[in-house]
């Protein structure tokens, strides 16, 4: 597939998308919202990548959705429903992936922008980023996944304030806040996410897969029955994938396993 909206690289056993309209503040258009899909799908088919980044061209990460968009829609409600459902398939499918996801953040992550963020695993932002949800401001309310996913991030108290205040958050807040793992000055991201990526590439794919899906299972699941399902998939991976074998034999000859 060609692209328009987004860019797809794959560099040292790492995927990157950088969504690629910055004119418009990398706004999700439905076009770039399908092309998101599509090339989330390619990663998750590639057995060779360990990690994939998101990222913004331009000023920003991303502002939310196409507003022109949707003034097109307040005269065609036909519209809107397809791109809810697209929109909140390629955020799924971009939680769903096989691989930890960072999401590396600078300028605006605003609505739909903090919304993709939020999919994300782990997020690097700046300093100077400017997160929230902003829906409020215009007599809107969510439409990608903000209340749902923002009280399990933040806890109902803050969630509510970000949704119904409009307010936007500095890099540090967002780390204090749990949105993101952490804030560096606009300059440093750059050596930050390479820092938080050498610690991936050199890992297990099968390992990885499992415990992004078992610790995304806990948010679901009661805890005794969450430590059943990671004693179980425990157990299945000596049962099924070499990788153990591997890595318990480089420990023992003290050298880096290959997986």
């Amino acid at each position: 597939m060609q692209y328009s909206n987004i860019t797809l690289a794959r560099m040292d056993k790492v995927a990157t998308i950088r969504l690629n309209r910055p004119d418009a503040l990398n706004a999700l258009s439905h076009d770039l919202v399908g092309e998101f899909a599509h090339a989330t799908q390619d990663v998750a088919h590639d057995p060779d990548l360990k990690a994939l980044v998101i990222r913004g061209e331009g000023r920003g990460f991303c502002a939310g959705a196409d507003l022109l968009f949707f003034d097109e829609a307040l005269d065609n409600l036909s519209l809107l429903p397809g791109y809810i459902q697209d929109l909140n398939n390629a955020l799924c499918g971009l939680e769903e992936l096989p691989i930890p996801t960072v999401a590396a953040v600078h300028g605006y992550a605003l609505a739909g922008g903090m919304e993709l963020m939020m999919a994300c695993d782990m997020a690097i932002v700046s300093d100077d980023a400017r997160i929230g949800d902003q829906h409020a401001n215009f007599g809107l309310i969510p439409g990608g996944g903000s209340t749902q996913r923002l009280p399990r991030r933040v806890g109902m108290p803050r969630a509510m304030e970000l949704l119904t205040t409009g307010r936007w958050l500095s890099g540090p807040e967002a780390v204090e806040w749990g949105l993101a793992l952490r804030s560096v000055p606009a300059d440093s991201i750059e050596s930050e996410l390479e820092s938080l990526l050498a610690g991936l590439r050199t890992k297990s794919r099968t390992g990885l897969a499992l415990m992004k899906s078992l610790a995304r299972a806990s948010q679901d699941v009661p805890l005794r029955d969450g430590v059943a399902l990671e004693g179980a998939t425990f157990a299945r991976l000596f049962g099924t994938s070499p990788h153990p074998r591997e890595g318990i034999t480089a420990f023992k000859e003290k050298r880096q396993p290959e997986f």
